[in-house]
């Protein structure tokens, strides 16, 4: 991440910091917004391009959204497209953040969007089919979204929001890649990080709270814990928090020992 994009991420998440209630359209429009501009090449060009005045990027951003956007949603799109990023994906990806970071807000109390990511993202990883369906570039935009909808029926809107958006525009990243970034946004939206512990079998729950209690020691903040069931790992376990790897595996180890006998 280059030093424009994280002072301009930095006011684009102070600017919905400010917003005292944020409603699910907001973070409905700011994705689609997101997408429109994704979808056109010459649309996204133009907002990213550093050499164009901040006034003239305001006024692309009015003219193409003021009729779709509320005055919220309108607001926030216009201050990012007026800051400076190292690239157009930047700008794209702080679009989408804002986007996700409104759904967390917006979100009743006790609402698990975070659970309900992990446990779709699990579906997905035990369905080649399934992987396929909302992976494969030949499906069309649509049909994801109305499958995605179909599946997670049960689930929150604020997670069939969130998943349908990320089917629609991968921008390259793989679908479990896209719910795990999404989930840590939506974490750290809530004051809390997310930790991916993989596992031979099942931890259990009293062993399993030691362990939350001891990551959140460790980084300083509350840690929502993603259970994953991985018999190759053999023994122990292995912890990853955003780019942070905690490999106490048996199978890690029994790795490092053949490599130092070699």
């Amino acid at each position: 991440m280059g030093s424009a994009t994280r002072g301009s991420l930095g006011e684009a998440r102070a600017a919905l910091a400010q917003v005292p209630e944020v409603r699910l359209e907001t973070a409905e429009q700011l994705l689609q917004a997101g997408r429109v501009i994704g979808s056109s090449n010459q649309l996204r060009n133009l907002l990213g391009d550093p050499g164009l005045e901040t006034s003239d990027k305001t006024e692309i951003v009015r003219r193409v959204f003021s009729g779709s956007l509320d005055g919220i949603a309108l607001q926030l799109v216009t201050s990012i497209a007026g800051d400076r990023w190292s690239s157009d994906d930047d700008l794209l990806e702080a679009i989408e953040e804002l986007g996700l970071r409104a759904a967390a807000r917006s979100a009743d109390f006790g609402t698990d969007i975070v659970g309900e990511l992990f446990e779709f993202g699990r579906a997905v990883r035990s369905n080649p089919s399934l992987e396929l369906a909302v992976s494969s570039k030949l499906g069309t935009a649509a049909a994801k979204a109305s499958l995605v909808t179909e599946l997670l029926a049960g689930a929150s809107q604020q997670t069939r929001l969130i998943v349908s958006h990320l089917v629609q525009q991968p921008r390259g990243r793989r679908i479990s890649e896209l719910l795990r970034s999404a989930a840590a946004v939506v974490s750290d939206e809530s004051g809390r990080l997310v930790a991916t512990v993989t596992v031979a079998r099942p931890i259990a729950g009293e062993q399993l709270e030691r362990l939350r209690e001891g990551l959140a020691r460790a980084y300083g903040r509350n840690v929502a814990i993603n259970q994953v069931i991985d018999e190759s790992v053999i023994g122990g376990l292995r912890v990853q928090i955003g780019n942070d790897v905690i490999d106490g595996s048996v199978a890690t180890k029994l790795n490092d020992l053949r490599l130092q006998l070699a």
